[in-house]
């Protein structure tokens, strides 16, 4: 059985189109899937198959705001897109994120522009719809209704400080920063991995169970100032993190929601494991 530690939430980042930059935020709303605006959005090709920084590491420099009305969308030599929250009538199409399909709400045609403009080939911005149910692979989340929008495969993603100190120590040279492993939340206060040993964390409202380590890809190799992709850290994580099941490299926490939907989620926060 692990030991218990006291954990504090330093930081907090949403992300709300799927690979673009993310926003540190001091609080967010925790929402049946996920934190609120978290994945909302997602770049998909004219066949609607999404795409992500594996493809497109440029995508890195697409930087996104929430306003109190509406989504910021900026890149490098372009002018602003501005996407209204508010939902409006909107033509439906057809996309998948791995094996998942459903009709999404398309952004439209200045969003499409704006896009393709960037990548420098034809795509689309689509919205998850409101109405529409996404659930986590029951393997790992067993009789929990686990939902997400556009992320990979699971609502929130778990890092400790202490676990990316240690990579950064074994690795060497100039650290990583963590916004290459584009978790929601950071905590510290335990040892290293303690989202590795740690089978809950819990406030007072909020409980979140850990359920699956997260598999990494070549994204974690971009970096998201530039967009240059290199070796690290997977050249080192394959050294000590090689799973067998999920197969593949690993590093991180996903987590479920057990109770608190509707709680807001604020940085300086404890959190109890279990």
């Amino acid at each position: 059985m692990s030991s218990s530690f006291s954990l504090t939430l330093t930081d907090l980042i949403i992300y709300p189109v799927k690979s673009c930059r993310g926003i540190h935020v001091s609080e967010a709303l925790l929402t049946s899937q996920g934190l609120e605006r978290d994945r909302e959005w997602m770049v998909v090709d004219p066949s609607g198959a999404f795409i992500t920084q594996r493809e497109e590491p440029r995508m890195a420099l697409i930087n996104t705001e929430l306003t109190g009305d509406a989504l910021v969308v900026r890149g490098p030599a372009l002018e602003a897109l501005v996407i209204p929250l508010e939902v409006r009538p909107m033509v439906l199409r057809s996309v998948q994120v791995w094996r998942h399909s459903l009709d999404a709400l398309d952004e439209g045609p200045t969003a499409a522009e704006w896009f393709s403009n960037f990548l420098k080939r034809p795509v689309h911005l689509v919205r998850f719809p409101a109405d529409h149910r996404r659930l986590s692979n029951r393997e790992w989340t067993g009789s929990i209704d686990a939902e997400n929008r556009f992320s990979d495969a699971y609502p929130i993603l778990l890092i400790s400080e202490e676990s990316l100190a240690d990579l950064n120590h074994r690795i060497g040279g100039t650290p990583l920063l963590m916004d290459r492993f584009r978790t929601n939340l950071v905590v510290a206060g335990g040892p290293a991995y303690i989202e590795d040993t740690a089978q809950t964390i819990q406030a007072a409202d909020i409980e979140f169970r850990i359920i699956k380590p997260c598999t990494r890809c070549s994204i974690t190799a971009t970096n998201q100032q530039t967009a240059e992709v290199g070796v690290e850290p997977l050249k080192t994580l394959a050294t000590y993190r090689r799973s067998q099941r999920p197969s593949g490299v690993v590093f991180g926490q996903n987590i479920v929601t057990i109770r608190g939907v509707g709680n807001r989620l604020r940085v300086g926060m404890t959190f109890v494991t279990d």
